[in-house]
């Protein structure tokens, strides 16, 4: 079930029970929309296979492994901040408060956390940061699968909104399409107000 990485020495996990959540995030660098957050518990006695990074597998894999890790998991969760939470908080806390939300929102309460980065999200619990932990334990896979789904079928639903965005294609990311399109049609509501390139089509308004 456990993603081998050869770049990193083997997780050693200060924890032994079975309410380990893994706990990842999606949407730190796009220009749009929430970051999004999961938390999930596996279940040790229905292992699923093919766990690893959500950005190395198919859009087609992605949803076959949520529907499995929801149909699988001890318990799983999916929380957001807003765009506006995000200019309020800057993306750093904000990414911290969806982590802390899909955490709480774990039924059952999860009792140690991986979560994937350099940093705990500040939450009551005992936890470990994991670099590369997508990669690395296959709870934290699990997680960044449930918050790349959720994700791009928020952007999916804005491009059915506003297709001349392409939202569905570069899922609101600074790519050339969206910045000419930014350029053209300007920030919608949705867009992140404290993101530079935002902010310079803000200021020709």
């Amino acid at each position: 079930m456990a993603v081998k990485q050869t770049d990193y020495p083997p997780l050693v996990i200060e924890y032994h029970g079975n309410r380990l959540a893994g706990v990842d995030e999606v949407g730190r660098g796009p220009l749009i929309g929430s970051v999004v957050a999961s938390a999930v518990i596996l279940n040790p006695s229905r292992p699923i296979e093919g766990l690893t990074d959500s950005k190395k597998l198919t859009a087609r894999k992605r949803e076959m492994l949520d529907v499995q890790i929801r149909d699988q998991a001890l318990a799983f969760a999916v929380a957001e901040a807003s765009a506006a939470e995000v200019d309020q908080l800057n993306i750093y806390h904000a990414t911290h408060l969806a982590m802390r939300r899909a955490i709480d929102a774990l039924a059952p309460a999860a009792e140690y956390l991986l979560v994937d980065g350099n940093r705990l999200p500040g939450h009551a619990l005992p936890g470990q940061a994991v670099v590369k932990g997508d990669a690395r334990h296959p709870a934290i896979a699990a997680a960044s699968i449930l918050a790349k789904v959720a994700r791009d079928a928020q952007m999916a639903e804005l491009d059915i909104r506003y297709p001349e965005y392409g939202f569905a294609r570069h899922k609101g990311y600074p790519t050339k399409e969206h910045l000419a399109a930014l350029s053209a049609h300007g920030p919608l509501a949705e867009h992140r107000r404290s993101f530079a390139p935002v902010q310079r089509q803000l200021a020709l308004l």
